[in-house]
Formats: C-alpha cells, structure tokens, sequence
C-alpha cells in the first residue's frame, strides 16, 4: 500500500531513537496518517480534444473543475482491457453522486482505426459505463498516438497484428496537474476511489 511505501522511506525504524519508538501510534493511526497526505503535484496533464462514443468532441479543458481518470483502452483487448475497465466500472457505482459531478473518467482507445464512435459506445454499454460521467474517446491514429507518448503509454502492433500496449491510468485534478499514476491493472480499487475523493476536499 501506498501508506506503508511512505512511511517506510519517510525514516527507517532502526534508525529512530528510543523515545520516538516507545511513542510510536498504533499502525491503523500511522496509516490513516499517511493516507492524509496530499497526493503529489506532477505536471500539467497533456490536454486533448478527442471524438465521444456520442460523436460529441471532448476536450480535458471542458472537464476542468472536476478529478478525471484518464486511461488507455482498446476494444478487442483480451489481456488488460477487460480487467480494468470493469474494475473502474465498480468504483464508478462507488463513488455514488460524486460521479459525472464532481469526477469523470475518460478511456481512450489505442486502437482508432478499429474504435470508432460506435463501438466505443457498444463497449460502453457492454461494461456498464454511465456516461454521463464517463466519456470512451476516439481520434486520429496520428493524434492518439502522439497523446499516448505524451501520457507515458506505449502502443504498438505485434508480428501478428494485436496490439500491446502498457496500461497506464492517470489522475488529474480540478485544476489540469497531473496526481497520481498507476501502472498495470491490479491496483487496488479502494485505493483507487479514495485518490479520487481526496482531490475533492482539496481547496
């Protein structure tokens, strides 16, 4: 867990004195602790405008004021993608009201010649996506892929014609920084919601 990974490089226990040891709170404390702390301050997100599973154009602009998770799908996925996608299906039923309000999850396709509008919105329909806070996005294969490099996904097409790509989901927060990152799909989903509604008690 997060929490712990902090507190381990925060200070080693062997090297802390004895005084501090014997006053040391209890780990549920220590961990609520460090869960309160606020997420780091990457970068500015790589903004976007891309075409909607509707055919609406989306652009990261129009969804600033709100956290938005941003990852990288396609639909013929057989390895990730169906892992994943129903995962943030399951913290998206989570998060309760907060959804489509207060935070958007946008997915966008490494594969545009394949994921037009349409079957983005099959997809989306197939996994249980509201989207009225959820936007599945398309665009040019030259658009996508200079926004994948600048999100740190990599995307290619294998001797057999299937695409790989390492499945990177990012957090960006009211104001367009980029939060958090997490790589590969078994991160935890309680850790996951939890990220989300602390960048909405953040001024």
């Amino acid at each position: 867990m997060r929490a712990a990974l902090i507190l381990a490089l925060v200070m080693p226990a062997s090297i802390l004195p004895a005084s501090v040891m014997s006053m040391e709170p209890p780990s549920d404390t220590r961990q609520a602790t460090a869960q309160e702390q606020p997420l780091p301050k990457i970068a500015p997100a790589p903004g976007f405008t891309l075409t909607s599973q509707d055919g609406a154009q989306v652009s990261l602009a129009d969804l600033r004021g709100k956290v938005v998770a941003v990852t990288f799908i396609f639909t013929r996925c057989s390895a990730t993608c169906p892992v994943l996608t129903p995962m943030m299906s399951l913290v998206q039923d989570r998060l309760g009201r907060d959804f489509g309000n207060e935070i958007a999850f946008a997915s966008i396709t490494v594969d545009p010649e394949h994921d037009t509008p349409e079957t983005l919105k099959l997809y989306a329909q197939m996994h249980g996506a509201d989207v009225a806070g959820w936007s599945f996005l398309t665009g040019s294969p030259r658009t996508i892929s200079e926004l994948t490099r600048r999100y740190g996904v990599l995307a290619s097409r294998n001797v057999s014609g299937d695409i790989e790509h390492t499945f990177l989901t990012s957090i960006v927060d009211r104001h367009g920084i980029l939060r958090v990152q997490y790589l590969g799909v078994r991160f935890d989903p309680e850790e996951f919601r939890r990220d989300l509604l602390s960048l909405l008690r953040e001024p």
